[in-house]
């Protein structure tokens, strides 16, 4: 995506309320006061990725804005123009829709003038797309003076977070800005969290491009973005869920995952979304998947887009009822979604069936926390023996000889260096970093603590470990001698019995779970995070059998993952149906 330009380079921001101004209004670019080390810049510098033409063409076309319409009644907003990507090729239909349908040349500016606004932060970037624009104008049939005088009044240069605008838009359009919040001066930044509802958790600086985006729509207007899909589950991502299940209708989804959608490489989880307010309720989706990028294929699903109904043959399917309240949108587990939704109709979620699920300890400075067991200098009660991601293998713990120096008594409370005349010593001869550190900031004389406080039963806990990032649920369990690394959850349960919930949380029901609710990741690994761990449904202990129990014990002791399946679905009851769905799905997405 777009790295934003408004906070990379100590660029002032625009001052709230402030209107954008034209890029010919004071000019734009070192020649006419602009910045001249915005000239200086590469698109690398910036972080901008640009979106390839005829993904753009593809956009436009889903937003039905096409050269055979009259394009001179709509007004289209670009909030992100950058290099003109979209702006261009909005220009070009406009012109050559407002000739086709008679136009007048000699009238072109007082038409058109109001049909476009492309906004841009960068005064340098801003005069180099309206010199762009320019010639696209003349290109398409307009005088070169009107062209010209067009393309001033149609690049604004400001933040359009904070910007006025006098009306609304048909068509909001672009690839906005990918950014994360601690890349945003804190002024800007507060600037933000007054105005914007969706600035909620850790959202990225895109999740605001929608929500002023869709607030400038017209009745019956657009939004269609392609940008990050981390929103569509992530927690920051609710505010804004719940903000278009609510006042708007998520017309299309096109998931770009894996294509070619920018003009350079780059690590991104992409999605094209059409977004409309309308009046009318539509709980209806079309949607498609990683489609061919070719011209004449993407015009075609464009077209089968258009005709509003699923088509096979072009692979566009129909969803129902994706954006309800704030829930994630589980738009790429349709295929499964059935089964997970009676199992979650059957089934309590994993803690209500006498399950707990936790993180392991994250210390801020592992290199002075954590070293080799029996060579850390402090007392037997400050250490514990510490297991890592690493430690797990082939469905097996073995212990790498790591330890982790604990700075907390059982009873929650900081251990008093004086107490324990080695500990004290490590604490001195690391003082300096461990003050570096945040919570050491934030904690006065507790400098010395952890991140996470550390939980004296946790070590002696029998206890399942998973590892966060991992193609398929590599369940191991500790029978009660390690503290866990932040990078391993743990799982314990006083009801199920460890061997037979090791088993149901190593089969492909509990891996669909997590897949249904996390966010993809690259290579098709999982985040086995507590927040999806949490989702995965359980029978309750006292239901399965003996026969199922031991059943469970048997393929897991073997660790086979066929058989743990086979087990699993007896305990859930599944039917023919979902069965097959269930190994399908297995088949798809097992790690070789």
């Amino acid at each position: 995506m777009k790295a934003t330009q408004l906070t990379l380079f100590d660029r002032p921001a625009t001052a709230e309320g402030e209107r954008i101004r034209s890029a010919g209004d004071n000019g734009a670019g070192a020649e006419h006061g602009g910045s001249t080390r915005h000239q200086e810049l590469t698109s690398d510098e910036r972080g901008a990725v640009f979106t390839r033409p005829e993904v753009v063409a593809f956009m436009l076309d889903l937003a039905a804005y096409r050269a055979d319409r009259d394009l001179a009644q709509l007004r289209v907003l670009e909030p992100a123009a950058g290099d003109g990507a979209f702006a261009v090729m909005l220009v070009d239909r406009l012109v050559h829709s407002y000739l086709s349908h008679g136009g007048l040349p000699t009238e072109a500016f007082t038409k058109l003038r109001s049909c476009l606004v492309a906004v841009e932060v960068f005064d340098y970037s801003a005069a180099i797309l309206s010199a762009r624009l320019a010639a696209t104008a003349e290109g398409a049939g307009l005088p070169q003076a009107i062209a010209r005088r067009l393309a001033q009044a149609w690049v604004v240069i400001g933040d359009f977070l904070l910007a006025e605008f006098a009306d609304g838009f048909d068509l909001v359009v672009g690839n906005p800005p990918y950014v994360r919040q601690e890349s945003i001066p804190a002024e800007l930044l507060s600037a933000y969290r007054e105005r914007f509802a969706t600035l909620y958790n850790r959202a990225d600086l895109y999740v605001l491009f929608f929500e002023r985006g869709l607030g400038l729509l017209r009745k019956g207007g657009k939004l269609v973005f392609i940008c990050s899909d981390r929103w569509m589950k992530c927690a920051y991502g609710k505010p804004l869920r719940g903000l278009v299940a609510r006042d708007f209708i998520l017309e299309v989804f096109v998931d770009m995952v894996g294509t070619k959608a920018f003009t350079s490489e780059v690590v991104a989880y992409p999605a094209i979304t059409v977004i409309s307010r309308n009046q009318q309720e539509c709980s209806i989706t079309l949607a498609a998947f990683q489609p061919s990028l070719a011209p004449a294929d993407l015009e075609a699903l464009a077209k089968g887009f258009a005709a509003g109904r699923p088509a096979k043959e072009l692979g566009i399917r129909q969803l129902e009822s994706v954006a309800v309240g704030s829930a994630p949108w589980l738009i790429d587990a349709r295929d499964t979604l059935r089964v997970v939704q009676s199992l979650e109709q059957r089934f309590p979620v994993l803690e209500a069936a006498g399950c707990k699920v936790g993180i392991g300890v994250a210390t801020g400075c592992d290199r002075v926390f954590i070293g080799d067991f029996d060579k850390l200098d402090v007392e037997p009660e400050r250490k514990l023996k510490l297991v890592m991601a690493n430690c797990i293998r082939s469905g097996r713990l073995v212990w790498g000889g790591q330890g982790l120096v604990n700075p907390f008594e059982p009873d929650g409370t900081l251990a008093a260096p004086r107490r324990y005349p080695r500990f004290a010593a490590f604490l001195e001869r690391h003082e300096e970093a461990l003050r570096r550190r945040n919570v050491a900031k934030r904690s006065g004389e507790g400098w010395y603590r952890t991140i996470d406080r550390i939980w004296h039963h946790l070590p002696a806990t029998p206890k399942l470990l998973i590892p966060d990032i991992k193609g398929d649920p590599n369940v191991v369990i500790d029978r009660g001698e390690f503290y866990p690394h932040h990078n391993l959850y743990w799982v314990t349960s006083e009801e199920w019995g460890l061997e037979e919930l090791q088993a149901m949380l190593r089969s492909t029901v509990a891996k669909l779970f997590v897949a249904t609710y996390c966010v993809k990741m690259a290579n098709g690994f999982l985040r086995f995070q507590a927040q999806y761990i949490r989702r995965i449904r359980l029978p309750r202990w006292s239901a399965v059998t003996l026969a199922q129990r031991q059943a469970l014990r048997d393929a897991v002791a073997r660790l086979d993952q066929v058989a743990i399946d086979e087990a699993a679905f007896t305990v859930y009851g599944l039917d023919g149906a979902s069965i097959v769905e269930v190994e399908s799905f297995r088949n798809a997405t097992t790690s070789p």
